[in-house]
């Protein structure tokens, strides 16, 4: 039982698409056989990632079984592909950074870092992907709410907003497939952090 769960964790999410080929989401492998089961799998890439086996038929005695690909594609009505902003999260946003403040450029865990508006919001700055960086604690408090060239800091990045291909990288938890990535890297914008 041990050795399964191993495994269970290593199985990475499914990269699901549009019927035009937009990304929308990830989905566990379960969430995976069951639009393949309901026929909703228009077309797949990639090699298959694992293989799944199920009862066998009363009819022809032949055992079910399906194959799933790291990425697939679904049948449904095409939304026209964000035009909305990907939700603001430290967690994103610190991932968008990689992980580094912005002021003095060194490396931290996510639970050493907060969010700082680089127009502060008491100066009329907002909440958004473009006005915000990860910082330390330390610099974060030394800026308080003043802009950053009336504190002699400067800024080692400018912020940006991710389109939504960058934003399922940044908030994907698990492992990221060659070919996931591959296909999400084409839609980076040339500003991307995720490119270095």
């Amino acid at each position: 039982m041990a050795e399964f769960l191993t495994a269970y964790k290593k199985i990475p999410r499914v990269l699901r698409l549009n019927v035009a080929g937009m990304p929308t989401d990830w989905v566990s492998w379960q969430e995976a056989v069951c639009l393949y089961s309901r026929d909703i799998v228009v077309w797949t890439l990639g090699e298959p990632v694992l293989k799944i086996r199920g009862g066998f038929s009363r009819h022809n005695g032949m055992q079910s079984e399906a194959e799933i690909h790291g990425i697939i594609a679904c049948e449904g009505r095409v939304v026209p592909q964000k035009q909305s902003i990907p939700p603001l999260t430290n967690n994103a946003l610190f991932r968008r950074d990689q992980g580094t403040c912005l002021y003095c450029g060194k490396d931290f865990l996510d639970v050493e870092l907060t969010r700082d508006h680089v127009v502060p919001i008491s100066k009329g700055g907002t909440d958004v992907w473009d006005n915000v960086v990860a910082a330390c604690k330390r610099c974060n408090h030394f800026k308080g709410s003043r802009l950053v060239e009336n504190c002699g800091m400067e800024l080692l990045a400018l912020p940006y907003t991710p389109n939504y291909p960058e934003y399922l990288v940044l908030t994907n938890s698990g492992r990221i497939l060659g070919d996931q990535m591959n296909f999400l890297r084409k839609s980076f914008k040339a500003e991307s952090r995720l490119l270095q």
